[in-house]
């Protein structure tokens, strides 16, 4: 069987955890999490993420460190729980993710040509998978350009926020009343944007030294991003306030307006195309990855699993990946799949909790890590069943799909 090269060390395994988090999410996702929980309640709903976030991230680095080769869940799954554990996880992750990168694609246009937003779709992928068919190494050095711009833009949004006069720290409270179902609903939205730590785990075939390095990447990046969330968040709440945070469609450009400096919003747009793909750069080479592994194992054709003999990345995988994402972008509106990619990112890393409990039969007992796996699979579960009822269904109803497939070949 081929191997990819090991060529990611802490800082890369890092940098493309950041860039997979620090994209669309961080520039829209405040607005249905504030309609969904109120102002208190986007933070406590933040908490509740962040804390889900770090209980499976815990459980996949303990994991990718027992076995350090693309596929993250699909791959521990089989290995914990059995075959068809392993492909559900699979199935859900690269099924909801490409539908993921078509919705960045699209995004990606949007903002830069509205008129022609297919158009530019197709065109990002293109140039985004010749990028990660270069090798991760490749892959990598485009991401840590990406995410310092990003960051940068982030900065500028909170110091323009917090600066500008516009700030009122009453505002943050905003009104009650939406209940515990509505922070819950608001945390599985808001989860959704933490995400992207898994392409970490599942790279784990290119990190050198995997046993020390992505148990290190995997809580830092995390750890680096939910402050950062918390932050901006704060400063949306103060400039904003819960109701026209709630109505925004651009939330972090509507904060640098409301504080006084409209001519910056370009700016801010600007940073959330570029964020948008770094997130596609890393989302596609993750999707690849999973493919690659699934291929290795029959679950998908096999042809595949080939790996391109000089820059050692799953080329046919990842074109694959891009034609049907090409496909979706060109035909559809996938604005509707990203309910059901979030109920299937759960059900992932739910499998992934799981995993990590069995972990217990063949090492040393320790209750933390034990305690963090199953409190992040009842979170996943929690969350998954609190989004709305129409991404509920549509999430199991892909998932089910998937499964009667896999029954049908076995």
């Amino acid at each position: 069987m081929e191997r990819l090269a090991r060529r990611l060390g802490v800082r890369d395994a890092v940098v493309i955890g950041l860039g997979s988090m620090l994209g669309a999410g961080v520039f829209v996702v405040f607005a249905p999490a504030a309609a969904t929980a109120g102002g208190a309640g986007l933070l406590v709903a933040l908490a509740i993420a962040g804390f889900v976030a770090f209980c499976n991230a815990t459980s996949s680095a303990r994991l990718a460190a027992r076995y350090p080769e693309s596929g993250g869940t699909y791959v521990y799954g089989r290995e914990r729980l059995g075959p068809f554990a392993g492909f559900l996880a699979g199935w859900g992750f690269v099924v909801g993710k490409t539908a993921s990168c078509a919705a960045m694609a699209l995004t990606i246009g949007a903002y830069l040509w509205p008129g022609q937003a297919r158009l530019v779709a197709a065109v990002a992928v293109v140039a985004v998978t010749a990028v990660n068919l270069r090798g991760i190494g490749k892959t990598a050095t485009a991401t840590k350009i990406l995410v310092g711009v990003v960051l940068a833009v982030l900065a500028l949004v909170a110091a323009t926020g917090l600066l500008g006069g516009g700030f009122v720290p009453d505002r943050i409270s905003g009104p009650g009343g939406f209940g515990v179902h509505g922070v819950l609903a608001a945390a599985g939205l808001l989860f959704f944007a933490f995400a992207g730590y898994a392409r970490i785990a599942t790279l784990g075939e290119e990190v050198r030294d995997p046993g020390r390095t992505i148990p290190r990447a995997v809580p830092l990046a995390l750890g680096v991003v939910l402050a950062i969330y918390l932050v901006l968040a704060v400063v949306a709440l103060g400039v904003l306030g819960p109701d026209r945070l709630a109505a925004s469609v651009a939330p972090l450009v509507d904060v640098v307006t409301a504080a006084g400096l409209p001519g910056l919003a370009w700016v801010v747009r600007a940073g959330a195309t570029i964020a948008v793909t770094g997130v596609l750069l890393s989302l596609l080479a993750g999707v690849g990855r999973t493919l690659l592994a699934m291929a290795r194992r029959r679950d998908v054709p096999p042809g595949l699993a080939a790996v391109h003999p000089v820059h050692r990345v799953p080329h046919r995988a990842e074109l694959a990946v891009a034609a049907v994402v090409i496909l979706v972008v060109s035909v559809g509106d996938v604005r509707g799949a990203i309910g059901f990619s979030s109920v299937t990112v759960l059900v992932y890393y739910a499998i992934a909790n799981a995993s990590a409990l069995t972990l217990g039969r063949d090492r040393a007992r320790r209750l933390p890590v034990q305690l963090l796996a199953a409190l992040g699979l009842v979170g996943c579960v929690v969350l998954a069943v609190s989004l709305p009822l129409t991404s509920v269904l549509a999430g199991f109803g892909v998932l089910a799909l998937g499964a009667a497939w896999y029954a049908l070949r076995h």
